[in-house]
């Protein structure tokens, strides 16, 4: 690629990235328990009905729903107790009920439950329910209502959240067989980088990005390897580069990736391996550098992502780019972000012809609706505005100016950041 070639727009990066970007293959069967976070290798298929049998979803009285009649009470008799865990056995007929506890089997023929609240005592044998209150099949889980025999639970490339945990726990299966864990290589370069105990020294600044980077990665649930600082010294990053794609199936950097004397990046890829694109139209963070270094011992080479050093570039250029493309390695399936539609609460300048990402923080109004500022100063060196925001106000790539009042797409960060 050619210093004259035009700057990719977000969406062709993104195309780019799904055609370049291969999940892994290994996979291992892991206990439940430790399967938090990990990306599913293949279908789960419910090896039962779930629930197992018609039960009842509240505490209440079961009876046959036929006998509700319009604009008239029905009077029961109670003949039993029906509890969790303990089927109850007996037979009920016309007139007649039994008391039941939630999640309990419901009797041979039962298909109504009258909640507790719901009905009337009369004397100590008998309830009754009032007109028009009740529909014949309330209050009733039907076997297999949530999954049948040999249905799907979860597909390939579900990441396994708390709810999975449960699904998966409530089919009786101990395990889940998933990917194995992505291993992420990553460091930061530059002379001017200062590791946190170092005295400081004019010109210098300590190095956020990988802690930042470290953050980022952790939550997202790979292997980390923290490679520390490489100096500006093409020998340093060469060796760096050669240790990373040996270790790791993809490397991230930060810093080296502009056109300086000393951003040595793109240079060391396009003799280790190849460079997918290191300019992107998008604000922060235009200069990225994306490519594949191969291993001396065969195998797929790793993928690497070049970030800008300033940090908040680097963080907006993880969240847009690294993180959907390392979830595509992960075996994840990966899914657009999801975008929220809120008020500016200010004129927001803009050119179109790249996408622009500011921080905003979203606030819910009285009325209901969401209103969104920015944090102040959109520097790309201003680490704060990223503590201080809940979202980034994406400006898409045609996108003009917007003026105060204007509706605007924001990316929330929570579970993200």
């Amino acid at each position: 690629m050619n210093d004259a070639t035009p700057d990719l727009s977000v969406a062709s990066a993104h195309a780019l990235l799904a055609r370049w970007v291969n999940p892994v293959t290994d996979t291992e069967e892991i206990d439940l328990r430790s399967a938090l976070g990990r990306v599913l290798a293949q279908d789960v298929v419910s090896p039962i009905d779930v629930p197992p049998h018609d039960n009842s979803a509240m505490d209440g009285f079961a009876f046959h729903g036929a006998q509700l009649q319009a604009a008239q009470p029905l009077r029961l008799r109670v003949i039993g107790t029906a509890l969790a865990g303990k089927a109850w056995a007996g037979t009920v007929g016309a007139g007649e009920c039994v008391k039941i506890m939630t999640g309990a089997v419901l009797p041979t023929g039962l298909d109504t439950v009258a909640p507790l609240e719901l009905v009337k005592a009369d004397g100590e044998q008998h309830i009754v329910v009032p007109p028009n209150a009740l529909n014949a099949g309330e209050n009733r889980r039907l076997r297999g209502e949530d999954l049948q025999l040999g249905q799907p639970a979860l597909r390939q490339g579900h990441t396994l959240g708390p709810a999975a945990l449960g699904l998966i726990a409530s089919l009786g299966l101990p395990t889940a067989k998933v990917f194995r864990r992505v291993k992420v290589a990553f460091f930061s370069t530059g002379d001017e980088i200062l590791s946190l105990g170092d005295a400081p020294r004019e010109g210098a600044v300590y190095d956020s990005n990988r802690y930042t980077l470290f953050g980022l990665l952790t939550r997202l649930g790979v292997e980390v390897l923290d490679m520390g600082v490489v100096r500006d010294a093409p020998a340093q990053l060469d060796a760096a580069f050669r240790q990373a794609a040996q270790q790791a199936d993809a490397i991230v950097t930060s810093g080296g990736v502009s056109m300086g004397d000393a951003d040595h990046t793109r240079a060391l890829l396009q003799q280790l391996g190849d460079v997918a694109f290191w300019r992107i139209a998008m604000r922060p963070g235009r200069p990225m550098a994306v490519g594949r270094i191969a291993r001396a011992t065969g195998g797929p080479p790793a993928v690497l992502f070049g970030l800008p050093g300033n940090p908040v570039a680097a963080m907006v250029t993880f969240l847009a780019f690294v993180r959907p493309a390392l979830q595509r390695l992960m075996g994840a399936v990966v899914e657009e972000p999801v975008l929220l539609r809120a008020t500016s609460a200010e004129g927001l300048r803009k050119k179109p012809g790249r996408t622009e990402y500011q921080r905003g923080i979203v606030t819910l109004e009285a009325d209901g609706t969401l209103r969104v500022r920015t944090t102040g100063p959109q520097g790309s060196g201003v680490l704060r505005s990223m503590v201080e925001a809940n979202g980034l106000i994406v400006l898409h790539h045609d996108q003009g100016r917007v003026n105060a009042g204007d509706a605007v797409d924001v990316m929330m960060f929570d579970g993200v950041l």
